[in-house]
């Protein structure tokens, strides 16, 4: 990742409805917006739930039925060619491909697939094996702490250390859609950085783009999003998505916002210098003054603009002689 480049990573997660010509056209929208990475989800749906699970409640919302996770998850699977296909029309494009496995097939599928990092999902943080499992493929780590405390952080991380995880990433996020504004906790992220000296970033799940720009603005260095084709598809997570024309300004908010974070030093900036000499002072005759006169409080004022003696020296020019006649409003020499 960049130096001092926020890393903003286009959540498509299953948001192409199981649909590869939809996911395509995802892929473009995420290019177009500016997202350094679009990130899909792979699973096998037998193989992540039981028959038993039954959705979220923001599941069977916006699904508009009381199937199983099993019955709703069927749906919106892609194949591992499919997503193969993807990949190669992400690197046509010049946006990285990743995606999150939720089972040990798709782990070692997207290991194969010689993909630079792995995304670790909150739900997965307590799962031991997959937790050793992704760590063993020594690629670098995003791990997202969605509904998890620093012991349990804690615990992941050690796992992954332990079992040959590369550099590892943490997300702060509230898993919940759309996350309440009061839930949000955006000072967690230095919290986390301090507490684990790692890179931190936000995953963000709350409705709009500002939330975002503030991470961004208090320290995240990666962005996570959901994005969507459209709000109004079917599909459990499109309504707490962002449509392209939001990613895009989400993006394009953000790296103002690096721009504007700066390196810290306090100084005048290239354009301000320019401006020294019409918004400040200088010493002034405050009415004409005889050559020899002795400069006082009476007879000197402080005027723009500043390309004369600064107002700072104000005593070391009262009470000397005028070594000339100046005019009212003359800036003063000595």
């Amino acid at each position: 990742m960049k130096t001092n480049h926020v890393f903003i990573i286009a959540e498509a997660g299953v948001n192409h409805n199981g649909d590869y010509n939809t996911a395509l056209k995802m892929i473009d929208a995420a290019k177009a917006a500016g997202a350094d990475a679009i990130k899909f989800q792979t699973f096998r749906s037998e193989k992540l739930v039981s028959r038993n699970a039954q959705k979220a409640e923001y599941q069977k919302r916006n699904t508009h039925n009381d199937d199983s996770q099993l019955d709703m998850l069927k749906k919106l699977e892609l194949s591992f060619r499919e997503f193969s296909m993807l990949k190669d029309y992400c690197d046509e494009q010049g946006i990285l491909f990743l995606s999150t496995p939720f089972d040990f097939d798709s782990i070692d599928f997207l290991n194969q697939m010689e993909l630079p990092l792995f995304k670790i999902p909150s739900g997965e943080i307590t799962n031991l094996p997959y937790l050793m499992a992704i760590a063993r493929t020594r690629r670098d780590i995003i791990l997202s702490t969605g509904m998890a405390d620093i012991p349990e952080i804690d615990a992941a991380l050690q796992v992954l250390q332990k079992y040959g995880a590369g550099q590892i990433s943490l997300l702060h996020c509230t898993t919940e859609y759309p996350a309440p504004m009061r839930e949000v906790n955006l000072n967690a992220i230095q919290t986390l950085k301090h507490q684990f000296g790692l890179p931190v970033g936000y995953s963000d799940h709350t409705a709009g783009i500002e939330v975002s720009i503030a991470a961004a603005a208090v320290g995240a260095v990666i962005l996570e999003k959901h994005f969507t084709l459209d709000k109004t598809m079917d599909g459990p997570d499109h309504k707490a998505s962002l449509e392209p024309a939001e990613l895009s300004a989400l993006v394009h908010a953000v790296r103002n916002i690096e721009a504007a974070m700066g390196d810290g030093s306090k100084k005048p900036t290239p354009s301000e210098i320019k401006n020294k000499e019409i918004a400040r002072k200088s010493i002034v005759a405050a009415r004409d003054i005889q050559k020899g006169e002795l400069f006082t409080e009476d007879n000197l004022t402080v005027k723009r603009p500043g390309n004369g003696i600064s107002p700072m020296k104000w005593f070391d020019v009262i009470g000397t002689a005028a070594p000339r006649a100046f005019r009212e409003d003359e800036l003063i020499e000595l």
